[in-house]
């Protein structure tokens, strides 16, 4: 009798599944530690609700299983709309739609709200399982008659594995910043040029200069009162930026007191009461700036939070790198060089797929051409000058 082989079912609740079982295969030793990719992580913003149903971002987490054990695993949402991603296809949806088609919903292979690149097939060490786990999200999408199925901030690793099952390759870009030994924020300034080592010093100075203190909360200090402070800044802002923020008062929480030590706060305070903050997880190497918010505005204050004190704890934690999240070219001059990231695409109608394979060889060309013009612009000084 033929054996057979593993077998991929959907689980609508990430609480259905092992927490030891999936952070071994998300996170396995001797590999990069990502937050977001964590049993922890994803059930908070599952229990917060800020993702479900009404959220337009429906759990169908995917599993690979060989008898009892799982194998490989997937973050998978059944999408009604694509707010959230960071890797915009509304025009794809609108084409479609004027051709008679229906593009939502969708399957999304993502980290909701969270734009930083990590594996998005988790398979531990077996990367072998790669292509079965890729296999049957395409099956599933099929199954379910979906127009189509995206994961979406892949590493590169990824990116080229699954390009021969005929996901289209899509590039973007986002700016990080690259720890190259300093051992003080002093030392950084030190290899920019001139006039960008001035700037810096003066939005620093200037950022602080009416009487704010920062300070950094993680782990245990980190109490109810932050969280407060923190989501009046998030709501604040958000609702500016985006009309209605994605998480809940609840998810802040929940985080919170599941993964205290992956988390930094930086919060600025005057007078008394605090002001401002930016939200950083904490990965074995990278720090990530997730969420920023202000209830008082003070010129530079946004670039001192959310980048100039990344760099200051990432140098002091020896991180090698801080990304500061999506787009933003104005971090250039920040110290924050541009890198490519990856998503890829499997779209079900054969019109669309060829339309949207000829829009993606343009762009990725354009992306490429936009970051070697915008390195060749970077605040680092060249050999031989100041």
């Amino acid at each position: 009798m033929k054996a057979q082989g593993p077998r991929a079912r959907l689980v609508d609740r990430i609480a259905d599944v092992s927490a030891a079982d999936w952070d071994l295969l998300a996170n396995p030793s001797g590999e990069e530690f990502n937050p977001f990719i964590t049993h922890a992580f994803l059930k908070a913003l599952e229990d917060s609700d800020s993702v479900g149903t009404e959220a337009g971002w429906r759990p169908a987490h995917a599993l690979l299983e060989d008898g009892k054990n799982i194998v490989a695993a997937a973050p998978m949402y059944v999408k009604s709309h694509s707010y959230g991603e960071y890797v915009f296809d509304h025009h794809w949806a609108d084409a479609f739609h004027r051709a008679g088609g229906r593009y939502y919903p969708k399957l999304q292979v993502a980290v909701p709200f969270t734009p930083a690149t990590g594996r998005r097939l988790l398979v531990g060490q077996n990367k072998d399982a790669r292509i079965p786990l890729a296999t049957a999200l395409m099956q599933f999408a099929e199954r379910l008659r979906l127009s189509s199925l995206h994961i979406t901030f892949a590493e590169r690793e990824e990116y080229n594995a699954l390009a021969r099952l005929g996901f289209l390759q899509r590039t973007d870009q986002q700016f990080h910043w690259q720890n190259e030994g300093y051992a003080t924020f002093v030392d950084f300034l030190g290899a920019l040029s001139s006039i960008k080592r001035k700037n810096l010093r003066r939005e620093r100075a200037e950022a602080l200069s009416a009487d704010i203190t920062v300070e950094w909360i993680t782990g245990s200090d980190i109490k109810e009162r932050h969280w407060d402070a923190f989501f009046d800044f998030y709501i604040e802002t958000g609702s500016r930026k985006w009309g209605s923020p994605y998480l809940t008062r609840e998810f802040f929480s929940l985080v919170g007191a599941a993964m205290p030590d992956r988390i930094l706060l930086v919060m600025a305070k005057r007078n008394g009461r605090y002001i401002a903050g930016a939200l950083n997880f904490i990965g074995s190497h990278a720090l990530y700036g997730r969420n920023w918010g202000a209830i008082e505005h003070h010129r530079f204050l946004h670039f001192e939070l959310c980048y100039y004190q990344a760099i200051d704890y990432a140098i002091a934690h020896k991180l090698p790198r801080v990304e500061a999240g999506a787009q933003g070219a104005h971090k250039l001059a920040r110290g924050y060089m541009p890198v490519e990231t990856h998503s890829l695409h499997w779209i079900a109608h054969a019109g669309l797929r060829s339309a949207v394979e000829r829009y993606l060889r343009e762009e990725r060309r354009a992306v490429a051409e936009e970051i070697e013009a915008l390195s060749e612009h970077g605040p680092f000084r060249n050999e031989g000058t100041d």
